[in-house]
């Protein structure tokens, strides 16, 4: 079983900033791919971006790209999700996950079901 936990969200203007981390207690995820999804009241989840194993290919969704960047630092059992340019539709929760898959088609690392573990969630507003 593996334990992720999310931290950094809160309250930003529009243009602003933020970084969220996710963490793995007391567990190895060097071997995983690790994802970040976001859930808007009402909706389903949407894929953000993902990291590979060894950081070396990451995938980040059209919404995103440009303003976000995901990283890793398996030697701190963490990932990050610099997010920056920050839009009042980028508010939602936002979820990391962690899957042991690796060389994987982008169509499959954009989906929730590449992914075995889930943290609780941290949330992201964006005020106009």
């Amino acid at each position: 079983q593996v334990q992720l936990v999310e931290s950094g969200g809160g309250l930003v203007q529009a243009g602003g900033s933020l970084r969220l981390s996710c963490a793995a207690p007391g567990r190895t995820f060097s071997s995983y791919l690790m994802g970040w999804f976001r859930q808007a009241p009402g909706k389903g989840p949407e894929f953000v971006a993902a990291i590979s194993w060894s950081g070396g290919t990451t995938y980040y969704a059209d919404s995103v790209k440009g303003r976000f960047t995901v990283s890793r630092d398996n030697a701190k059992n963490t990932v990050y999700l610099q997010m920056n340019s920050l839009k009042p539709e980028d508010t939602a929760v936002y979820y990391c996950a962690a899957g042991l898959i690796s060389g994987a088609h982008r169509i499959v690392v954009i989906s929730t079901t590449a992914y075995d573990y889930w943290g609780q969630g941290t949330q992201v507003t964006v005020s106009s």
